[in-house]
């Protein structure tokens, strides 16, 4: 009875953490999808852009550094609730298009979206087996495509029935919905909080010394700065890079939300693979390098292929730079400290949102110095090329084990 009440606590927590991740998937990647529209009417120069997905990445390395400690006192549950709040309110105050609040925008919205996966990351760690880890994280990040064919899909709908204002404020109020809707299960979810945490200022340098303690953890620091930089470009810029060579929104945003749509199965088909088929450490070598010659190649030829060709070049991109979080968030989530599932995945994350914070502004930088979206893309294809050589060149063993019994009696 213990082990089947243990297995409906897993699925419970999967679903609810598979929706929240959801809910602020859209959050987050809705502005890349609005942006063309809110770049026709303000008239801004799409390299700002960057500037707006840096200032939100910076914003959730913060978040991310700081959330351990909340995690413990308030509970993963509450925290997925008050990530969502704030994607709410990051939302609103972008549909004002003024230039102040686009910045609370970026700040609080990147800031909510950042809390969610550490949350989540927290929660499953309660209650996942270590074994079948990769896969079920690889299920709860299909959230992240879902989450961005969503909104590839509505979005351009949405800003033709009530205008690119309307849209942010719709998804804003989707996101306190849902709030209300995960309430009910805070009572179990949230049962291990520890309410007498207080939060530190040292908990920032804690839950850096978390994941530099070790090898292993900072080479996936390493692999998550990145991997997530160069989602984090291809997220933001690949239906502008779309709607500059000739395509209409609503063209850009079906072929967008059909790479999504090849990253969903992707990112279970790497974490059933990674539970028992392939170390962990080489597959996530081979996605290094299939995102970086992805990248690279779309940014030389892009430009000169027809639809087609350009289309299944994203599709591999988001094959790659959107489906490696499963296999990444399980082997932090063993190999950290107990207890301290959160923390270690915040600390590895926060490299990533080093990534995404630098990688955009490159790509911005890149654009204005030579006006081309494909050298951007080539630029931010190098981190990732030598990630996956240097992944290569370790042994593909974890240099520490922990073993499956007390992986497990953290989450019983």
């Amino acid at each position: 009875m213990a082990i089947e009440r243990h297995l409906k606590l897993l699925l419970l927590a999967l679903a609810a953490m598979f929706a929240q991740q959801t809910f602020a998937s859209i959050g987050r990647g809705l502005p890349a999808v609005v942006a063309p529209a809110v770049i026709a009417e303000l008239r801004i120069d799409p390299a700002w852009f960057g500037t707006y997905v840096s200032l939100s990445a910076l914003a959730a390395l913060v978040f991310q550094l700081g959330c351990g400690s909340f995690l413990i006192r308030h509970g993963a549950l509450r925290m997925s609730q008050v990530a969502l709040v704030m994607l709410a309110i990051g939302l609103a105050a972008a549909a004002s298009g003024n230039t102040l609040l686009f910045i609370v925008s970026a700040v609080i919205g990147g800031g909510g979206a950042a809390v969610s996966t550490p949350a989540s990351s927290h929660l499953l760690g309660r209650y996942c087996p270590p074994r079948t880890a990769p896969l079920v994280y690889s299920i709860k990040q299909t959230a992240v495509p879902a989450g961005l064919l969503l909104g590839g899909l509505l979005g351009p709908a949405l800003i033709g029935w009530c205008g690119w204002r309307g849209t942010f404020l719709v998804a804003a109020a989707a996101c306190l919905a849902f709030v209300f809707v995960l309430q009910p299960l805070r009572c179990e979810f949230d049962s291990d909080r520890v309410p007498d945490r207080r939060f530190h200022m040292k908990d920032f340098g804690t839950t850096l010394g978390t994941v530099t303690a070790t090898r292993d953890l900072r080479t996936l620091s390493m692999a998550c700065f990145a991997f997530n930089g160069l989602q984090t470009v291809f997220t933001a810029y690949f239906i502008i890079f779309l709607t500059t060579h000739g395509q209409d929104l609503a063209a850009a945003g079906a072929i967008f939300s059909l790479a999504m749509v090849v990253a969903m199965p992707c990112r279970i088909l790497w974490g059933w693979l990674g539970s028992g088929f392939v170390a962990p450490r080489l597959m996530m070598a081979g996605l290094a390098l299939g995102m970086a010659a992805s990248a690279g190649l779309l940014g030389v030829f892009g430009d000169r292929w027809p639809l087609p060709v350009v289309a299944l070049a994203g599709m591999v991109l988001s094959a790659t730079a959107m489906s490696w979080h499963g296999v990444l968030l399980a082997e932090t989530a063993r190999l950290a400290p107990d207890r301290m599932h959160g923390a270690a995945t915040g600390g590895v994350l926060s490299f990533g949102q080093v990534g995404a914070f630098l990688l955009p502004l490159a790509y911005a930088a890149s654009l204005s110095l030579t006006g081309s979206h494909g050298m951007g893309f080539v630029v931010c294809a190098l981190p990732a090329l030598a990630v996956g050589i240097a992944l290569l060149r370790g042994d593909g063993t974890p240099a520490s084990r922990k073993p499956a019994e007390d992986a497990y009696s953290t989450a019983t």
